[in-house]
Parts: structure tokens; sequence; C-alpha cells
């Protein structure tokens, strides 16, 4: 019977879906984990055993049973929907909270990587400061507003469309990718 799965485990599911894009960011955090690529593939395995079994449990319980109780639930008003964020550290990025959004029903309609309450936030003025692991979806769309959401290749990636100025303070148009909610890479399309 596989051991139970870790937080240190989930933190290897959030570096496997980055390291498509951050191949030397996710070496230098598995290697401060401890784990060698065949861990982390391991832990993405029984992760998407667990997401696709058909006995699987809710993702609330899921990410319970894996995270334990939440740091803080606070309720949140998104548009017309009421629900609960709930917020969990996350060791490999300590200014960082994995947070999930789940609807009064008990769904978890999000759930990714925002800064952690009373964290700073990073100063995002240029092209320049959107380097990986920099920031995350929210204070892209707000140091750059507006910001148009665009579709993710996965269901764990986002991306959003802005403009944004060079260190030159020449504007660009700007195609931003996050994984698990977090920056991975900027494409630039254009000056405007």
């Amino acid at each position: 019977m596989p051991s139970a799965f870790t937080p240190r485990d989930f933190q290897l599911v959030l570096l496997r879906r980055m390291a498509d894009h951050n191949p030397d960011l996710v070496e230098g955090a598995r290697h401060e984990l401890g784990v060698s690529i065949a861990d982390m593939r391991e832990a993405n395995k029984r992760w998407q055993a667990m997401v696709r079994s058909p006995r699987s449990r809710s993702a609330l319980t899921r990410y319970r049973s894996v995270l334990g109780e939440p740091e803080s639930t606070t309720p949140r008003r998104i548009g017309d929907l009421d629900c609960d964020a709930l917020l969990w550290p996350v060791p490999l990025w300590p200014d960082l909270r994995f947070e999930i959004l789940v609807a009064p029903n008990g769904v978890v309609w999000n759930e990714w990587l925002v800064r952690a309450p009373g964290a700073p936030s990073p100063e995002l003025k240029t092209l320049e400061d959107l380097t990986p692991w920099s920031c995350t979806v929210d204070e892209a769309a707000r140091a750059f507003a507006p910001a148009r959401p665009l579709e993710g290749t996965a269901p764990t990636r986002w991306g959003l469309a802005f403009t944004a100025p060079d260190a030159r303070g020449v504007r660009h148009q700007v195609a931003a990718e996050f994984t698990w909610g977090l920056l991975q890479r900027v494409g630039v399309s254009g000056q405007r």
C-alpha cells in the first residue's frame, strides 16, 4: 500500500506542471526539497490517480486530506457568487499560499497560488519586472490593468493579455502564461 500523500508530494505536483516552462527553476526547487525527478513523476502519477479515480473524493476533501486544515478560511464575494477562500502555506514559496475557492454547495471552482496575506507584493511596473515565478495572476492583472483573460492550455494554466511598458517606456502587447497561478513566461508581440 502506498504511503500517504503529503504536502511535500503536493508541492512536487505543482512543480511538475511548471517544469514544462521553467525546468531550471524546477530543478533548483526539487533540490531544495531533496527529491529526484523520479520522485516528482511518482507524486504526479499518484495525484492524477487520486483525481481520476472512480471512487475519487471531492476536491475539497482531497485538499484537506493532503494539506490538512487550511491556515485560514475567509468568506469572499466574486461577482454575484458567495464562496469561501481556503489558504494553505506552501514552504517552497513562503510568500505565497495555495488557495481554493469553494462555492456554497462545496464545489471547488478555482485552485491556484496567491500572495500570502501581509506578504509584500512585487513591484510590477515594466516588462523587465515580469520574470518567472515573480508574481501571481491577480498581481499581474492589477499591475497592468486592463488585462484580458486568455484560455489556458491545461486546467492548471491561465493566460493574461495586457499592455506593458519596457524599461524605456515603450508599450508592448503582452501574453503572460501562468501555471497554478504563478507566472511562468511572457510573450511580447509588438509595440503599441
